[in-house]
């Protein structure tokens, strides 16, 4: 289902997590919960991984990792703004201490000149530190290859958080 790469990425995550004791979140927007399916892909996950929200709309966004209307208002859903406030909803609304959120335009429709297809903000989070953004993009590279790109910027990201 998830590439070599993806379940490797994965496997190091789950194991300095084990060894650090942290537990994980995620809070996915554009992935629709890919990046906790590669993480639960990995056997014995379960002592690691906490939760995942999938928040695709912006009413999910707001109502389950507080993400406000203002700032969903001022840079949209596809923002470094929201990815860093879903990230922070996550470590809110969880056990977890380490959590990575992502929202983008996956394609094919949706883009615009300003926000293409294949823009993608990545934002992680260890608890009471300050939270990581990356900007991709990925170009119109398809729907899944997209997706797939990022899962694995997303577990990048999520290991150098941890």
């Amino acid at each position: 289902m998830f590439s070599d790469e993806i379940k490797t990425l994965a496997s190091e995550i789950l194991d300095l997590c084990r060894d650090k004791k942290l537990h994980i979140a995620t809070a996915e927007s554009c992935t629709g919960g890919l990046i906790i399916g590669a993480l639960t892909e990995i056997a014995g996950s379960s002592d690691v991984v906490d939760r995942g929200f999938i928040t695709y709309t912006n009413r999910a966004k707001m109502e389950c990792l507080d993400v406000s209307a203002d700032t969903l208002k001022v840079g949209g859903a596809v923002s470094p703004e929201t990815a860093i406030a879903m990230s922070i909803g996550a470590i809110k609304n969880s056990s977890a201490n380490v959590a990575v959120a992502v929202t983008g335009i996956a394609g094919p429709d949706g883009g615009s000149k300003h926000k293409p297809i294949g823009l993608v903000h990545i934002a992680a989070i260890k608890r009471g530190e300050n939270t990581l953004h990356r900007e991709h993009k990925f170009g119109d590279i398809g729907r899944s290859e997209v997706r797939e790109a990022t899962i694995v910027a997303a577990l990048k990201l999520l290991k150098e958080v941890v």
